[in-house]
C-alpha cells in the first residue's frame, strides 16, 4: 500500500516537472494547471494550521501569489511540492502573528471597558493595569523572538497542533520539530527575563 503511495507521488512529481519549468518561463496556464492539482492539499494544509476557513483561503492566495514571484528562483523543481508547503506554511505563520497581535490588542481594549474595569478591580487577581502590563511583557517578550520560534510556539501551544501535525505542515521530521518546540521555549523563558528587569 505505502509503495504504491509512494510511486503515484513520484509519478505526479515527473509529470509536474514540465509544467514547473513553463512556468519558470512565465507560463501563467502551465502555473495555474499546478495549483489546480494541488489546491485542495493546500488549503486543507492552511485550515490545519489555522483553524479557520476564510483566514486559510486568504493564506492560500497569498501563498500562490508569492509563489509565482518566487517561481524563476526555484532551482529543485522535483521538489516543487514541498517548497509550496512550505510557502503556504509561512503565509499561515504570518496570519497566525497577525492574529495573535489583533488578539492582545482586543484584550487589551477589553481592559479599557469602564464595566469590565470595575468588575476586575474587584476581583482579587492583579488588577487591570497589572494584567496589561503583564500582557505587554509576555508581548515584548514573544516579539524578541526569531519568527521560526514564534510560529512554532503558536501552533503548538495556541493552536493546539501536534508536533507530528507541525512537522507535516512544516516539512520537518518530529524530532527536529520537538527540538525547535524546546528551543523556542527556552528563547522565550529568556525573553520573559530580559522584560521582567
Amino acid at each position: 500500500m505505502l509503495g504504491s503511495v509512494l510511486a503515484r507521488q513520484r509519478q505526479a512529481t515527473m509529470d509536474a516537472e514540465p509544467l514547473v519549468r513553463l512556468a519558470q518561463d512565465g507560463d501563467v496556464r502551465a502555473f495555474e494547471a499546478l495549483l489546480e492539482r494541488r489546491l485542495t492539499s493546500l488549503l486543507r494544509l492552511a485550515i490545519s494550521l489555522l483553524r479557520d476557513e476564510a483566514e486559510a483561503h486568504d493564506a492560500v492566495q497569498l501563498a500562490c501569489v508569492n509563489a509565482w514571484r518566487e517561481l524563476p528562483r526555484l532551482r529543485e523543481v522535483d521538489r516543487f511540492d514541498a517548497w509550496l508547503n512550505r510557502i503556504v506554511a509561512n503565509s499561515c505563520r504570518d496570519a497566525l502573528r497577525s492574529r495573535r497581535r489583533r488578539r492582545v490588542r482586543e484584550i487589551a481594549v477589553s481592559h479599557l471597558d469602564p464595566v469590565r474595569g470595575a468588575d476586575l478591580a474587584a476581583s482579587s487577581g492583579p488588577g487591570p493595569a497589572e494584567h496589561a502590563e503583564q500582557l505587554d511583557m509576555v508581548r515584548n517578550a514573544f516579539d524578541r523572538l526569531d519568527p521560526n520560534a514564534r510560529a512554532i510556539l503558536v501552533l503548538h501551544h495556541l493552536e493546539g497542533r501536534s508536533v507530528t501535525e507541525i512537522g507535516a505542515a512544516l516539512g520537518l521530521t518530529v524530532t527536529t520539530i520537538k527540538w525547535r518546540l524546546h528551543r523556542a521555549r527556552q528563547a522565550l523563558e529568556q525573553a520573559l527575563e530580559i522584560e521582567r528587569r
